[in-house]
């Protein structure tokens, strides 16, 4: 699907162009052209934006392919920008998908394309829509716009994980199991995932506030800069919430430990009482050979009163030994 708004020198609004009309537009530099490409043929969108607006191949190349970190790039009469938002698989553990939003920025008017819907150019596209003044600040405002949208798309993923995360913690200590580890380390690669794209994704932002880039107005600087120091707090708090996932798995081996040394130990206790019974029942077991001599005290009622009192009092006294060397 290709979306298109156009804000005319007078402040008015065309929505759904033709694209055989985009090169004229493209010629009043007091007007805004707003473009977007989602979920199209790469077959389509080539020639539209190699012989309409006139990318570099390279550039087209990478904004078709879907497969690049964030960057820019500045290829002199436009920039080409990658930015990348995040949705959180709810079904699958907490994972997180990226998605690849490509942007091309020049002096009149902004191209986006990707593949999946984005929740931040949905948002801008709405309010470009049901406002005007959304778009008389400029193509580079507008970027700052879906910028600063994604970025605040960040906050409740990282949220999610960090409620994720103390659920699991009660979890430990209640019922520790193979999901449970298997659980952490998912929310683990999870953040690893995040922050392969924050670090980037703050750079891309840092360059568009601080280098002389023809097509941002240095007024403008100040907005990216904004997001820029955003990205940096969400940096901050994913290093946060890494620490918890990795005192989490930390948390689960020593549960885990500690319990495997208590079924030790009961199962240790229960071996030591009753070792001293094992070695009564087989001394007075061994009924293999005849004795040479008559042993009827040994197997009369006394004897045999006496052997059950014994094995009735060894482990009684094994259990006060072992309460006393504060081994239970």
């Amino acid at each position: 699907m290709i979306r298109s708004l156009y804000r005319a020198p007078d402040g008015a609004i065309r929505t759904d162009l033709q694209t055989d009309e985009f090169g004229a537009m493209l010629l009043d530099s007091r007007g805004l052209l707003r473009v977007d490409f989602e979920a199209t043929p790469p077959e389509s969108d080539e020639p539209i934006l190699r012989q309409v607006f006139g990318f570099h191949p390279l550039a087209i190349d990478d904004a078709l392919q879907q497969s690049h970190v964030p960057k820019v790039d500045d290829w002199s009469d436009y920039l080409y920008v990658v930015l990348h938002a995040v949705v959180l698989d709810r079904r699958d553990r907490m994972a997180v998908d990226t998605l690849e939003l490509d942007v091309f920025l020049g002096k009149n008017y902004l191209i986006t394309h990707h593949d999946q819907p984005i929740d931040a150019v949905e948002k801008v596209w709405a309010g470009c829509r049901r406002d005007e003044r959304h778009l008389k600040n400029g193509s580079d405002h507008l970027l700052y716009k879906i910028a600063d949208e994604i970025a605040a798309s960040y906050l409740p993923v990282v949220e999610e994980m960090d409620d994720a995360i103390d659920a699991i913690e009660g979890h430990i200590f209640d019922r520790p199991s193979p999901e449970t580890v298997e659980h952490i380390f998912a929310i683990k690669r999870s953040v690893l995932g995040l922050r392969r794209i924050l670090g980037p994704q703050r750079e891309v932002l840092n360059k568009l506030a601080r280098d002389d880039y023809a097509m941002i107005d240095p007024k403008d600087r100040v907005y990216f800069r904004d997001v820029y120091d955003h990205l940096v707090r969400m940096h901050d708090i994913t290093e946060s919430v890494r620490d918890l996932v990795s005192g989490a798995l930390d948390t689960y081996l020593s549960v885990v430990n500690n319990r495997m040394n208590d079924i030790i130990k009961t199962l240790t206790i229960i071996t030591t009482l009753f070792m001293p019974l094992t070695f009564v029942v087989g001394f007075f077991g061994m009924n293999f050979f005849q004795p040479s001599t008559p042993l009827d005290i040994w197997t009369g009622a006394p004897a045999f009163v006496a052997t059950l009192v014994m094995m009735f009092l060894i482990p009684i006294g094994m259990y006060i030994w072992v309460r006393r060397r504060g081994w239970m």
